[in-house]
């Protein structure tokens, strides 16, 4: 049987350090900053283990039961259809709202278990210690977020040349039972939440950067590992009619401080090798299964954007604008965007050198460059659709509790096809999404959500066919006839 909800919940009690406000949580579940969050994720565990059609799960190779199907390396486009149905399900659990969900993580070690030449060049070990931790996380439904950017305290330095040494998390020393980690990595997204954080460094790493060349998974209750929070949006809002997504769906983003933290080598799957580091995100399919889930779960969000629009449009009666209408187009156009990429990748997907089916890349990378625009944009026509609605709100649920105050938003706050209840309810989620601290941070995490806008752009510059359009150029240009010399009106004399 697949991991279960409660299970889950009651994991997260293994003496981890997360740090919030300057105190220790003991327990992430019970804590009002996080609870919500966790029954979210605990929700997705109850929804594989109740999987009887296998929609959600696949049979484990070895474990005799069936497992979360994010974890399979797809060898055929029905295994990419199948994993794509598996992470919409999934998304759709949480609106698209939590981008770091378990099946994140697991997308990329799909991909690096089926490349043993990138694990195996110092050490074939390397790449048996990569099998057994993917297989027991697989088995065991594991929950892993990663920490796979340095954090940005002097960019114009390479690590190995900040102003004091281990600032990025680096290999500090070998020991016959293992590594020693110290320094700090970012961004710890779902970090709080889950088992396991995986750690490496996704950018490339120049030469003398050795000591920071490294892949390997840490418990979150290690000696030495503390995660440090930023403010969690559930904290302290009044309610879940007042804030129905901050209360439920903020997954926290932590800065993780490894403080000679001990990696055995069973967990250690690259160690100071530069190239194998870069290979592992670059020539294999993880970076291609991990993104794919991560574009997933953004048509699933863009799908409720356009909903709340409809929504809002249809009970203030204005849907039946022709301009309302037309502007409903265009987020529907772009809600709908990713998900035609990703129906694109999967029609254009090829196996590679490994045997794994890749979805095209073009596709893939072209929906990514687009997201930050994608993001930005509808948000701005959700906002233009609500106008001052969404500001003009009773401050919290409670005024409700005074029939003065009730008597007046009643009359007062009401559409035609919504009470005042109604549209309040409405337009709190709506400002939820589009307004709060929680939407903000959201509409930051779209835009950067592959790092550096130069780097996705720089994927899609190199996976774009740009000879098929040069050829086209070619062709175009083959049939315009170069210019006719002039002949002169004055006779050459003889």
């Amino acid at each position: 049987m697949t991991r279960t909800g409660s299970d889950y919940l009651s994991s997260l009690a293994d003496g981890r350090q997360v740090l919030l406000d300057g105190e220790r949580v003991d327990d992430v579940a019970a804590h009002p900053a996080f609870a919500g969050a966790a029954r979210s994720v605990a929700r997705l565990y109850d929804l594989e283990a109740a999987d009887s059609d296998g929609t959600l799960t696949y049979p484990s190779p070895s474990a005799g039961h069936g497992v979360p199907l994010g974890w399979k390396t797809p060898r055929t486009v029905d295994d990419l259809t199948a994993r794509r149905l598996a992470a919409t399900r999934l998304a759709e659990a949480s609106f698209g709202l939590m981008g770091r969900s378990p099946d994140h993580v697991a997308g990329f070690f799909a991909g690096f278990v089926a490349s043993p030449a990138t694990f195996s060049t110092r050490d074939p070990g390397f790449y048996r210690n990569l099998v057994a931790f993917y297989e027991k996380a697989r088995d065991e439904s594991a929950y892993l977020s990663y920490t796979i950017i340095h954090p940005t305290i002097d960019r114009s330095r390479p690590p190995h040349e900040q102003y004091d040494d281990h600032l990025y998390v680096a290999v500090a020393a070998e020991r016959d039972d293992g590594i020693v980690l110290r320094g700090a990595q970012m961004l710890g997204t779902g970090t709080v939440l889950s088992d396991y954080v995986f750690v490496s460094c996704i950018l490339p790493l120049p030469p003398g950067s050795e000591d920071y060349a490294l892949s390997v998974v840490v418990p979150n209750n290690a000696p030495g590992l503390r995660i440090h929070t930023r403010r969690p949006y559930a904290q302290g809002v009044p309610s879940p009619f007042d804030y129905p997504l901050s209360s439920r769906f903020d997954e926290t983003d932590s800065l993780v401080v490894f403080d000679d933290v001990v990696v055995p080598w069973e967990h250690v799957f690259i160690c100071r090798d530069i190239d194998a580091v870069r290979a592992q995100f670059n020539d294999t399919a993880a970076h291609s299964l991990g993104n794919t889930q991560a574009q997933t779960r953004f048509a699933v969000k863009l799908r409720l954007f356009a909903g709340l629009a409809r929504r809002l449009c249809d009970d203030a009666g204005t849907t039946v604008d022709a301009k309302v209408k037309q502007r409903l187009g265009v987020i529907a156009a772009h809600a709908a965007l990713p998900e035609a990429f990703l129906l694109a990748a999967e029609a254009g997907a090829s196996v590679d050198g490994d045997g794994v089916m890749r979805p095209d890349p073009g596709m893939l990378y072209t929906a990514m460059t687009l997201q930050p625009r994608i993001a930005t944009e509808i948000g701005t026509f959700l906002r233009e659709l609500a106008g001052g609605a969404v500001i003009q709100l009773p401050s919290s649920v409670a005024a409700f509790d005074d029939p003065v105050a009730a008597a007046d938003l009643d009359r007062f706050v009401r559409w035609p096809g919504a009470s005042a209840v109604e549209r309040i309810k409405l337009l709190k989620l709506y400002w939820d999404l589009i307004g709060s601290e929680f939407a903000g941070r959201h509409l930051q995490y779209e835009m950067f959500y592959a790092g550096d806008p130069s780097v996705v752009h720089m994927r899609s510059f190199g996976t774009y066919p740009w000879e098929r359009a040069l050829a086209l150029v070619d062709a175009c240009l083959d049939g315009v006839p170069d210019p006719t010399p002039a002949v002169s009106s004055v006779a050459v004399a003889s």
